[in-house]
C-alpha cells in the first residue's frame, strides 16, 4: 500500500518533472556545443557543423573528431558518474556530507589506477583495478563504521576521512618510486584532469558508466524506502544490508569509472545532489537521473573554463575551488541545524 503510494504523483508535477529534464538536457547540449567550439583554435558555429558533417577545413575537422568531441564526451560520462554517485551516496547514508572522496571510495579507486598507471602497459585494466580499490576502501570504511555494533553516519564519515588520508600517503610513496618518465603522467592525473582524454578512454570507461548509470536508475525506488527509515523499510520487506550493499556497489563503480577517466576530481558528488534536490525535492527517481545531467553540465562547463586563458588548468583543481567554500558552507549549515 505504502509503495503504491510512493509511485503515484499528480499529473502537474509529472509535468513539471518532465519539463525540468528536457530543460538540463538542452542546457546540457547548449554547454557541450560551446565547449567544442571553443579552445586554442575557436571555431565558429559554421565552422563546427561543417567539420561535423566532415566537410570544409580537415584542420577542423581533425580538432573536432579527434581532440574536442571525445574530450567533451569524457567529461560528460565523468560528471555524470560523480553527480549520481553522490546522491546514491547521500540518499544511503541520510547524510548531505556524504561523499566519494569523503567516504574515501575515490582514494581506493585512485590508489589502484596509480599502481596500474606506475607499472606501465595496463591501462586497459585500470576501470577494473580502480573499481576493486573502489569496493575495498568500502568494505575497509564500512567494517570501521560498524565498529561497537552500531553503525552511525558520523563514524562512517570519519572513517572514510582517515582512510582518504591514509590512501593518499601510500598514493605519494608509489610516486616516489615510479620510474621518472612516468611521474608526469601521473601527477597530471592525480590532479584531475580531461586533457588528451581521447576515444580510447571513451570507448574503455564509457560502458561502465551507461550500465552504472542504468542500474541507479532502476534501483532508485530503493532508495526512497531507505529514506523512511530501517524499520519502516523492514516492514515494507525490503533489507535494508543487502539494498545498501547494492546501491552502495553502483556508487563505487561510478565513483571508480569516474577516477579511472579523469583522475582525482573532487566536490561535484558533494555539492550536485543538493542543487538538484531544490529542483527535483526528494524523490531519488529524479534526483539520481537530474544529478548525472547536471553532474554533466557541471563537469563540462568547468573543462571549458579551464581551456578559456592562454594556460590550461586542470579541472580537479577548478572543481575544488569552487566546490571547498561549499562544503565549509553545508558543514555550518549542518552545525545550525539547517541542513
Amino acid at each position: 500500500m505504502l509503495a503504491s503510494r510512493l509511485q503515484q504523483k499528480p499529473i502537474w508535477l509529472r509535468l513539471r518533472s518532465s519539463s525540468i529534464g528536457i530543460a538540463l538536457i538542452v542546457v546540457l547540449i547548449s554547454i557541450c556545443v560551446l565547449a567544442m567550439s571553443q579552445g586554442t583554435i575557436a571555431l565558429s558555429l559554421s565552422d563546427l557543423s561543417s567539420a561535423f558533417l566532415r566537410q570544409g577545413n580537415p584542420v577542423y575537422q581533425t580538432i573536432l573528431w579527434d581532440l574536442r568531441i571525445p574530450r567533451v564526451i569524457a567529461g560528460v560520462l565523468v560528471g555524470a558518474s560523480l553527480g549520481m554517485s553522490g546522491a546514491i551516496l547521500q540518499g544511503i547514508l541520510r547524510n548531505s556530507l556524504a561523499d566519494s572522496f569523503v567516504l574515501g571510495i575515490s582514494s581506493g579507486a585512485g590508489l589502484m589506477a596509480v599502481l596500474l598507471l606506475s607499472l606501465g602497459g595496463l591501462q586497459l585494466w585500470v576501470p577494473v583495478g580502480a573499481w576493486v580499490g573502489a569496493m575495498l576502501a568500502s568494505i575497509l570504511v564500512y567494517g570501521i563504521g560498524l565498529m561497537g555494533k552500531v553503525r552511525t553516519t558520523e563514524r562512517l564519515i570519519l572513517a572514510g576521512i582517515a582512510i582518504s588520508a591514509f590512501l593518499g600517503s601510500i598514493q605519494t610513496l608509489v610516486l616516489l618510486f615510479a620510474a621518472e618518465n612516468r611521474v608526469q603522467a601521473v601527477l597530471n592525473w592525480l590532479i584531475g584532469s580531461l586533457n588528451g582524454r581521447g576515444w580510447e578512454e571513451v570507448r574503455l570507461v564509457g560502458p561502465y558508466v551507461l550500465i552504472a548509470i542504468a542500474l541507479g536508475i532502476a534501483f532508485s525506488q530503493q532508495l526512497n524506502v531507505l529514506n523512511l527509515g530501517d524499520e519502516m523499510a523492514t516492514v515494507m520487506g525490503m533489507s535494508v544490508v543487502r539494498s545498501q550493499i547494492l546501491l552502495g556497489a553502483i556508487a563505487s563503480l561510478l565513483a571508480a569509472s569516474a577516477v579511472s577517466m579523469s583522475g582525482l576530481t573532487g566536490f561535484v558528488g558533494l555539492v550536485v545532489p543538493h542543487g538538484v534536490r531544490l529542483l527535483a525535492g526528494s524523490d531519488y527517481r529524479l534526483i539520481l537521473p537530474y544529478s548525472a545531467l547536471v553532474g554533466a553540465c557541471v563537469l563540462v562547463g568547468a573543462d571549458l573554463l579551464c581551456r578559456l586563458g592562454t594556460i590550461e588548468f586542470p579541472v580537479g583543481a577548478v572543481t575544488a575551488l569552487l566546490g571547498s567554500p561549499i562544503f565549509v558552507g553545508l558543514i555550518y549549515r549542518r552545525s545550525r541545524g539547517t541542513a
